[in-house]
């Protein structure tokens, strides 16, 4: 009989073999919906719009069985749906968006922050379907600080994980992101989208300064050529 230690390395290994020979999963995240936040300036709450989605994409793409669309892909899909930031999304157009980035699930949802309480809701929706799968929020009443965001969204990213019935990905410390970074990222994310790179590539090297371990605000600072 096999030591308890060695059948579970043996156990362990078989898993992960497993998690590397099934095709990855896609899962396409789409702007949030701001449903009426306070305390804060109203572009930084337009800009969490984007943000929120990013970072949520970003934590989803780190599981070994997931991977997420091109950014830039999923935009026009969602401009030729007539949808995009700041408007609602409903589980059919987010069922048509995913379909067109060959995503398997969607999520889409809202989020309302009230001087420094903060409150996600992301809906998970069958691409194939349109049917949503799950309603995920941060409902521990310890997980609701605005300077918890970073760790609120990874949270997040494990019970949408668990709504596409994936499996775990190996355990790992949420990253500890200041809120201000997150802002700094997010305005990044706007202006880009707007179109003026040159205030999108300061916010950006704003949220470096602020955190030098942002891969996210990184990679958007490469991507403007300003690294």
């Amino acid at each position: 009989m096999k030591p308890l230690w060695l059948a579970l390395l043996v156990a362990a290994s078989f898993s992960a073999e497993l998690t590397a020979q099934q095709p990855s999963v896609r899962i396409a995240v789409l702007p949030f919906e701001n449903t009426g936040s306070y305390g804060q300036d109203k572009e930084v709450f337009e800009a969490m719009e984007l943000g929120l989605a990013t970072m949520l994409a970003s934590s989803l793409d780190r599981h070994p069985g997931v991977d997420v669309p091109d950014y830039g892909r999923q935009n026009e899909a969602l401009k030729a749906a007539g949808s995009g930031p700041g408007r609602r999304v409903d589980a059919a157009t987010a069922a048509q968006v995913g379909k067109q980035v060959g995503g398997r699930y969607v999520v889409t949802g809202s989020f309302a922050d009230f001087y420094g309480k903060f409150r996600i809701n992301a809906r998970v929706v069958d691409a194939e379907t349109g049917q949503i799968l799950d309603v995920v929020s941060n409902d521990d009443p310890k997980l609701q600080d605005r300077a918890q965001l970073s760790v609120i969204v990874y949270r997040l990213g494990e019970a949408i994980v668990k709504a596409a019935r994936l499996p775990p990905a190996p355990s790992a410390d949420p990253p500890a992101i200041p809120t201000d970074a997150i802002s700094d990222y997010s305005r990044g994310l706007l202006y880009e989208t707007r179109g003026d790179r040159a205030k999108a590539l300061d916010f950006y090297r704003r949220a470096v300064s602020a955190y030098p371990s942002y891969e996210e605000a990184q990679a958007a600072v490469r991507r403007l050529g300003g690294a």
